[in-house]
């Protein structure tokens, strides 16, 4: 599952995002689900009880729990916003607990100087928190509108460009080790 973070008007994520699912694509490691959480329009974290007990009582939140659970890996295409990464993010993380657990997580960063790379170390503990696991190989796009074009699509340069089938190859190995803990979960 592809989940693009930003989701403000004229957001970069968006034609980030269709970068990186063209060349995930193109790789074939994985049956790609885009989500991006501009339209799935999550409210803001609005169950009554903690996620870790599954008693979902919005048709939102059983929707998105069945999408996640049915996902075994994750890539969060993200900006950084004040260092981190946005709440929009966080809200999606933390409707659930459970359907994150022993699945991998890669990043696609993007931003200024530092390429979104805070948001990304700002993301690892969250994820570490429920179970999963961050890939080392990552996306970092520094300076990012210099990669867009005038119709606003994203040219990746040569590293850019390599460091997607790598960060791939990354999270397909970190499946494969993490599906038979998946297999053995008791149900909750």
């Amino acid at each position: 599952m592809v989940i693009i973070a930003s989701t403000r008007p004229g957001r970069v994520g968006l034609p980030v995002a269709q970068w990186f699912v063209t060349l995930a694509a193109e790789h074939g490691t994985f049956e790609l689900d885009v989500v991006d959480l501009a339209e799935l329009a999550l409210p803001w974290l609005d169950e009554p009880a903690h996620p870790r007990l599954r008693q979902y009582t919005h048709q939102h939140t059983r929707d998105w729990s069945a999408r996640v659970e049915a996902a075994d890996a994750f890539v969060f295409v993200t900006c950084e916003y004040n260092h981190s990464y946005p709440a929009t993010l966080k809200n999606a993380i933390d409707f659930l607990h459970h359907e994150w657990r022993d699945k991998a997580v890669g990043f696609v960063t993007y931003g200024g100087v530092a390429a979104g790379t805070r948001a990304m170390q700002h993301l690892k503990p969250v994820v570490a928190a429920l179970r999963m696991v961050p890939a080392v190989d990552a996306v970092n796009i520094p300076f990012v509108a210099q990669f867009l074009d005038e119709e606003g699509a994203v040219h990746g340069n040569e590293v850019m460009e390599q460091a997607v089938p790598a960060m791939l190859d990354e999270l397909r190995r970190l499946d494969g080790a993490l599906a038979p803990l998946r297999e053995t979960r008791v149900p909750s």
